[in-house]
């Protein structure tokens, strides 16, 4: 097949790449042209992912990945349209659609008869039916189940693990009608290779959803479970603390039964997905009281974390304290949604000075996100917000100064924190 991926960012150029390695002739195409260039030389845009380098060259040289900034031209050129363009939320929960409004205008100017276009990108129920099919209509002259192919097939996969999840994970799909949903089963069943999955109650492969609605609600619903079982195991935490009870412990004893399946609490949620997604959610159903709750619940962490550092060590007035991790999670360079900015803030309110490393980012990195970098200022208190590996040697002698740490991911060792105050959440 000759394959177009529009958006060639942290899922997309992992997903383009993998389809090459099945053999097929793909062209990415991305507004940026300097990550256009990029990829034309074999050079990966961004770092972390697992193996992209290497098969980013591979597929290149092998003359099966190319990349272009003229979206309409290399739809016109292909049989199947692959759509990861970001889809962003705001505060209140509201999509704006701009990029991916542009994105499928483009994709219209070069739609031809018989050519599938799916969707990857999260979005609220309703849209590829409601929004693109009358766009993609409009645009092309062609009507959607009936001249070109619609699908949504939501992306299911983490930065940094992509082919490994693409591997372990069922593929969703769910189709405008059911010829649409014909043509993306049999499309991701060519390019896309799946473990054996024995705790599955089917085969592993593409599953067919019946339609586009339920193929976007499974997405929401997938990642706002999680957003409400970490909001449940932070709420559980926040308990434990005030009765001296170690919440991990009890966390670990009840996910001891089958049926129960609580997850870590911690400082902050952060990311493209688990922060935004409910949101995205709240904006089809908001009279979703568990949701909301959940969100407010998670989002409040970050000052609750700043809330028990300051009961442990006093007034926070002038102290240095410096936030551990600008990332949303540890080993990844990513910094969307991440609590480093609610800690930044809270500390702030406080009136501490606050200082933010991370092993992943230089310093004028963090300024750029306009985070004070450390450098070497006077510390009285730190704080972990990013579960990076390398803060798990960390002892008092790599943060001179320092009498209260609080653990917002229990990452550290407590055993080299002999002599500092080592607080954490759910104690």
């Amino acid at each position: 097949m000759n394959i177009c991926v529009v958006a060639l960012g942290k899922i997309g150029l992992p997903l383009a790449v993998q389809f090459a390695t099945k053999g097929h002739r793909v062209i990415g195409a991305d507004v940026s042209e300097r990550v256009v260039g990029l990829v034309n030389d074999g050079a990966v845009p961004f770092p972390g992912e697992t193996d992209l380098d290497v098969k980013l060259k591979e597929t290149v040289a092998a003359g099966l990945l190319t990349a272009t900034t003229d979206t309409a031209a290399a739809v016109a050129e292909s049989e199947a349209v692959v759509v990861v363009v970001p889809l962003f939320v705001d505060a209140e929960g509201v999509p704006d659609f701009g990029w991916m409004d542009d994105a499928t205008r483009a994709i219209a100017a070069g739609l031809k008869p018989g050519t599938l276009v799916s969707y990857e990108t999260t979005l609220p129920v309703g849209t590829t039916r409601n929004r693109w099919a009358p766009m993609l209509e409009e645009g092309s002259g062609l009507t959607a189940g009936k001249d070109f192919h619609l699908v949504f097939s939501p992306e299911r996969v983490l930065t940094g693990r992509v082919f490994a999840d693409l591997r372990r994970y069922p593929k969703l799909v769910g189709g405008v009608d059911e010829a649409s949903a014909a043509h993306g089963v049999r499309f991701y069943e060519a390019v896309l290779d799946f473990d054996e999955r024995s705790d599955l109650d089917r085969p592993n492969g593409v599953w067919d959803l019946g339609s586009a609605e339920a193929s976007e609600l499974a997405k929401l619903a997938e990642t706002t479970y999680r957003d409400v079982n970490i909001g449940l195991a932070n709420q559980f935490a926040r308990f434990a603390d005030t009765v001296g009870v170690d919440v991990t412990k009890v966390i670990a004893a009840c996910n001891s039964q089958p049926y129960s399946h609580i997850h870590r609490p911690g400082i902050a949620v952060g990311g493209h997905c688990i922060p935004i997604y409910p949101r995205m959610y709240l904006w089809n159903d908001p009279a979703a009281t568990v949701v909301r709750s959940a969100r407010e619940a998670n989002a409040a962490m970050p000052e609750y974390a700043v809330d028990l550092l300051a009961a442990a060590y006093g007034d926070l007035t002038d102290v240095g304290v410096l936030v551990l991790g600008a990332a949303y999670r540890g080993g990844v360079k990513e910094t969307a949604f991440s609590g480093v900015f609610p800690t930044v803030d809270a500390l702030r309110r406080r009136g501490a000075r606050p200082y933010v490393s991370d092993p992943m980012y230089t310093a004028e990195e963090l300024t750029a996100h306009g985070l004070p970098p450390y450098a070497g200022e006077p510390l009285g208190a730190a704080v972990v917000q990013a579960d990076h590996a390398e803060y798990r040697t960390l002892s008092p002698s790599d943060l001179p100064g320092v009498t209260v740490l609080v653990d917002g991911r229990r990452v550290t060792d407590p055993a080299r924190w002999a002599g500092v105050r080592r607080v954490v959440i759910g104690g």
